[in-house]
């Protein structure tokens, strides 16, 4: 029998699960996910948390869908564990990456029944940048209790994470993407501060004023003359149509394969000039023109949804307005509130630092662990100095830029570092076999399709290949596949790595900027932004700089690498860089 609550309750983790009718059921869980106690029954999320000042830990299905509330209700929470985050980590990481995530689909395969699909997003008609929205959670079948569900799926993911590679590296990575998912939630309430006077002012000087309707502004309508008028009297180009583009190219006896700006700034011709101002202006008034400003930015905030973990190396993504492509020239209405700073924190190289942690190189790690400049410190051990040569050996390396003038590189990085090397060698060989691919905490890359794997090699099936030539092709294509994925993986031990050190940082940084007024704002893969009381600046910057190293140790144990930030106390973002 439910009890409903009547006065504070405290205890170490609590499982809450809501109803379709906004109350909420809550219990006590054991460190195996069982029920600890008797199950209470709220008014709502905000009403249960309130009561239980002393939770650490909150159990429930997803962050996004709880946390708003109690950020409305000016409530912390100290720590969660996002059931569906976890399930999509768990399920790459046994090789199933792409299986439904929800709660729901968790507890249909516990119980050997039909998975309901994840819902799709769907994004909002007429939005330059759409946000993606679905329509509502993935209900549980009529007549299954939703706490009861939970704790079932939460059971049996904690005994999943025992028997994962490294059971006590992904209890960290499923803990620090938990993190994630409120940091986002903050984030998003929080907003970056935005000067829509300031926005408008910067468009107009590089577009200019925009005429009545839906017509381009004056700047972008000047170029489209210009543009045609370097085809001859009486053109008329389009520079937004690239169709149109190549064909007049092609009439003046220019071919070209595309309009990408590094093609056409190889062409001599009166239209190129225009057309690269045209691309970019036009990218301006698309992505971040007053259509964006109008649909983003509300009361001196843009607030996007931001995504933990929405790409396949679990770096974050957004669901609209473009939060981590800000141009540089749209900085400029990225400003602090009077009397605020932003701290503008950009981590130095971090993913050749990743790699020497992930690797345990010696060589690589005493570079990493230098107080200066990574690819200087490299460039004396391997490099005659050539700082930049330097850099594009290890980037070369990570990103797998191995023919060539990169195959030269290699092979003196091989020499000097050879544990860092064989590293990303084995990931990129794994990839290429269609094997699975972990980081260091045990994201998982999302295994090869059949397009990615060599052909087995068994006999000719009638009416398939059976042509020499024909099959030739066909290994030829399978092969190009394998060494496209095995790029990919090679770079994705590095990359995922980064991430998952991001996200340690970000929970480690928002336990240190408790009590304080400063809010995160903004997060970019190995950027973050905290706003912050002028008088706190200083704090926040040091606080920054612990949680940097305090996350890495704890993903990567003691180690000599330092990650280092580059930190920037302005009142403007365009001027922290």
């Amino acid at each position: 029998m439910d009890e409903v609550v009547a006065g504070p309750v405290t205890g170490g983790r609590w499982a809450l699960a809501s109803l379709d009718d906004g109350r909420v059921r809550v219990c006590p869980v054991d460190a195996r996910g069982r029920a600890a106690g008797p199950v209470r029954t709220e008014e709502s999320a905000a009403a249960a948390v309130r009561a239980r000042p002393g939770v650490t830990r909150w159990v429930w299905r997803s962050t996004a869908a709880v946390h708003p509330e109690l950020l409305a209700a000016g409530l912390w929470v100290e720590r969660c564990y996002d059931i569906e985050a976890s399930e999509a980590l768990l399920l790459g990481h046994e090789g199933a990456a792409g299986q439904p995530r929800s709660l729901p689909a968790a507890w249909a395969r516990l119980r050997g029944l039909p998975e309901p699909e994840d819902r799709a997003l769907t994004p909002r008609d007429g939005d330059p940048q759409p946000s993606l929205f679905e329509a509502g959670p993935v209900p549980l079948p009529d007549g299954v209790d939703p706490l009861e569900a939970l704790l079932e799926v939460y059971a049996a993911q904690l005994a999943r994470t025992e028997r994962a590679e490294h059971p006590e590296r992904m209890r960290l990575l499923l803990a620090g993407e938990s993190a994630g998912t409120l940091v986002a939630a903050e984030m998003t309430g929080a907003g970056v501060p935005w000067s829509a006077d300031t926005h408008r002012e910067l468009l107009v000087e590089l577009l200019g004023e925009r005429y009545a309707g839906s017509g381009l502004p004056r700047r972008l309508v000047e170029l489209e003359e210009e543009v045609s008028h370097a085809f001859g009297p009486g053109s008329r180009v389009r520079p937004d149509l690239p169709a149109e583009v190549l064909h007049a190219f092609a009439r003046a006896g220019v071919r070209l394969s595309s309009t990408r700006a590094w093609e056409l700034e190889k062409v001599d011709h009166p239209a190129v000039e225009p057309l690269l101002q045209y691309k970019k202006l036009y990218r301006l008034y698309t992505a971040h023109g007053w259509t964006w400003l109008r649909t983003w930015v509300r009361n001196g905030r843009f607030r996007a949804e931001y995504v933990p973990g929405g790409a396949a190396s679990g770096r974050w993504t957004t669901n609209g307005g473009g939060a981590l492509q800000i141009p540089k020239v749209v900085r400029r209405a990225v400003v602090a509130d009077p009397g605020w700073r932003l701290v503008v924190a950009d981590a130095d190289q971090m993913e050749p630092r990743v790699l020497a942690a992930v690797s345990r190189d010696p060589g690589l790690m005493t570079v990493a662990g230098s107080g200066g400049d990574l690819y200087t410190a490299l460039s004396e051990r391997a490099f005659s100095g050539d700082r930049a040569q330097a850099k594009l050996a290890l980037l070369g390396a990570i990103y797998g830029q191995t023919s060539g003038e990169g195959l030269k590189n290699l092979a003196a990085l091989r020499r000097r570092f050879p544990a860092a090397v064989a590293y990303v060698d084995d990931a990129a060989r794994a990839g290429e076999e269609g094997r699975l691919v972990r980081t260091h905490l045990g994201r998982t890359c999302p295994p090869a399709g059949g397009e990615d794997r060599e052909g087995d090699g068994g006999p000719d099936v009638p009416g398939e290949a059976n042509d020499d030539e024909e099959k030739r092709g066909s290994q030829g294509n399978a092969g190009a596949a394998a060494r496209a994925r095995g790029r990919f993986t090679r770079n994705f031990v590095v990359q995922g790595s980064a991430a998952d050190w991001a996200v340690l940082m970000l929970a480690a940084l928002r336990q240190r900027l408790r009590g304080l007024e400063a809010e995160l704002v903004f997060f970019q893969h190995d950027e973050v932004i905290v706003h912050c009381p002028a008088a706190e600046a200083e704090k926040v910057a040091e606080a920054i700089r612990t949680a940097a190293d305090q996350a890495g140790e704890a993903a990567f144990g003691r180690t000599p690498v330092r990650f280092a930030f580059t930190t920037a106390v302005v009142e403007c973002y365009a001027d922290a860089k």
